[in-house]
């Protein structure tokens, strides 16, 4: 009875092991195609089986990745690989005048023979691998000079694309998103136009081991029609190759993606000059002001000074510290000149009204001395105030003399005209009093200065502006 158990469990383990090969044939079967049997008496040709599309082989093994040290280029040792490149400008993201800097998304294709990744293919169809083939296989090592950031997109994977021709032709796409330098010039700011280069170059091969070069000329460059910034006119996209050399390692091949921007200036007139031209107009205002109207005219030149000054740390804020001057600079200095330029008018004026009043005052008490009677015979003349206020010791002074009538203010005034013709009566000199009547007129006409100001601070004003903008537009 043992031994008889004991064959029993040996033939239901013989028999599951033929089950479970019997399975593991029919599973290769599927996966290997169905064979062709014969259908009613008809033969059917075998079809050949397409290398590409088996899925018996590994990627690694159809395309010998493990046969060859793929750490060294193609064809090492001899002549120089050729790789061609060709961009497709995706966007154009933004332009930073203070940080001189400019942010590109583009498709950058690569494409070169590396006989290495040959295979067989009845059909001559590409295979297409993502990014995981790359860290596998040599693929040519293009930087971007002078870029500050750049990353590849990873978003839903890594967006690289390899595809490799059964003669060995190589295409390897991704999409790369670079922040790059551009040297400005601010000069023309903001009637100014500005050209910026994104520059692609190999970072260990020289151009005795790779020659970068693009691959249909200025066709390799193509951007899309919607590309387009708020401040900036994108006038030309155009490609250039030249060599740059390093005197440590030697000869590269640098291929150039250059662009040219023009500034649009509407925004800049409505934000900038408009309300620098109407500050400059607000402050001839007080050229119209009467000149006794001291508050209105001191307080619309300071409010017109503060205004230009906020409008030029406005500009100044977003634009890079550079040590010229810029076109707008010029602009809002000398529209500042001119607001305060008329703040200082109004200070002439009004110094020459308080000295000409300073010497009326005096002339007209100069009037009322003379009008009093002749004291012959007092051995000092003593001047007394005519404002009725007399001291004790000029009333006793007075005593013994006959008191000669006052001549009212009334009657002064009346005189005044004929002010200059009473003082040349004096014993003063001819000269004393030639100019003293010079500087009498001069004193009566300081609203003049005004009258001239409304026509000579517009005249420059607008002589300035034809200059200005016959030059730099």
């Amino acid at each position: 009875m043992p031994y008889l158990r004991y064959l029993l469990i040996l033939a239901v383990c013989l028999g599951s092991f033929g089950e479970c090969r019997n399975k593991r044939a029919t599973r290769e079967r599927r996966w290997t195609g169905p064979v062709e049997t014969q259908k009613h008496g008809t033969s059917l040709a075998k079809k050949a089986p397409d290398v590409t599309k088996s899925r018996r082989l590994k990627t690694e093994q159809l395309l010998k990745v493990d046969d060859h040290d793929f750490t060294m280029r193609p064809a090492f040792g001899g002549p120089a690989i050729p790789v061609g490149v060709d961009v497709q400008v995706e966007s154009l993201d933004s332009i930073s005048e203070v940080d001189m800097d400019f942010t590109m998304t583009l498709y950058l294709r690569h494409y070169w023979k590396d006989e290495r990744l040959s295979f067989t293919s009845t059909t001559n169809k590409s295979m297409t691998f993502d990014g995981r083939l790359v860290k596998k296989i040599w693929v040519p090592d293009v930087f971007f000079v002078h870029s500050k950031r750049s990353f590849i997109h990873d978003t839903t994977t890594e967006n690289i694309m390899l595809r490799v021709f059964p003669d060995g032709h190589v295409l390897y796409s991704l999409r790369v998103t670079v922040t790059a330098a551009c040297n400005m010039d601010f000069s023309r700011f903001p009637l100014d136009s500005q050209t910026c280069s994104l520059e692609l170059e190999s970072y260990a091969y020289t151009d005795e081991d790779l020659m970068l070069y693009w691959k249909s000329g200025d066709e390799s460059l193509s951007i899309d029609d919607k590309i387009s910034l708020s401040q900036f006119l994108i006038q030309k996209f155009h490609t250039t190759s030249r060599l740059a050399f390093y005197s440590s390692t030697g000869w590269y091949n640098r291929l150039y993606i250059n662009f040219t921007l023009r500034r649009h200036i509407f925004f800049f007139l409505l934000q900038t000059y408009f309300p620098a031209t109407l500050m400059v107009m607000l402050s001839w205002v007080s050229f119209w002001i009467d000149r006794r109207a001291v508050p209105a005219r001191v307080s619309l030149g300071i409010t017109t000074v503060l205004t230009m000054s906020t409008i030029i740390t406005g500009v100044n804020a977003s634009m890079p510290r550079v040590s010229y001057i810029k076109a707008v600079d010029i602009y809002l200095w000398v529209s500042f000149v001119f607001v305060f330029l008329s703040v200082l008018e109004y200070a002439a004026v009004n110094y020459l009204t308080t000295v000409q009043e300073r010497r009326e005052r005096k002339l007209r008490d100069r009037v009322r001395e003379q009008s009093l009677p002749c004291t012959c015979g007092m051995s000092h003349t003593r001047t007394m105030m005519l404002d009725g206020t007399y001291s004790e010791a000029d009333t006793n002074s007075l005593a013994g003399y006959t008191e000669a009538p006052m001549v009212p203010d009334e009657v002064i005034s009346e005189k005044q005209e004929h002010m200059v013709v009473h003082l040349s009566m004096s014993s003063e000199s001819t000269t004393t009093k030639k100019k003293g009547i010079r500087a009498l007129r001069i004193m009566q006409n300081t609203h003049a200065i005004d009258k001239y100001s409304r026509m000579i601070f517009p005249g420059a004003y607008v002589i300035f502006n034809i200059i200005y903008w016959s030059v730099y537009c």
